[in-house]
């Protein structure tokens, strides 16, 4: 499961920003997943859930905002937001998309206690 590393990865990022804002406590955290990122959000969730334990985010609350894939027809302009894998052009049925949203995973929000 590399969701374990991704979270290990998340907390040194976590625990520098709180130290950089010399905060007590990390409260709550918010991620945006994309829907071809290549993870899987509850299996990050039960990473971060053991993963805090015993950190300065023992205590925050994991929130995870699921991008659905966003395209861009190459051949009509036609912009499609899709929940499935489908990479077909609904307007003019062609393959030809350019992804602009869909792919990412980043840290959106950390809340901190000061």
């Amino acid at each position: 499961m590399h969701e374990m590393s991704i979270v290990a990865s998340l907390f040194e990022i976590l625990e520098a920003k709180a130290r950089e804002n010399q905060a007590t406590k990390i409260v709550g955290v918010k991620l945006k997943v994309g829907k071809l990122a290549g993870v899987v959000p509850e299996f990050i969730a039960s990473a971060f859930d053991i993963y805090k334990q015993d950190t300065i985010a023992a205590e925050a609350g994991l929130e995870i905002e699921e991008v659905p894939l966003k395209m861009r027809c190459r051949k009509c302009s036609a912009e499609i937001v899709q929940e499935d894998y489908s990479l077909l052009c609904p307007s003019c049925g062609s393959t030809n998309l350019e992804i602009l949203e869909g792919m990412d995973l980043f840290l959106d929000k950390i809340d901190l206690e000061i």
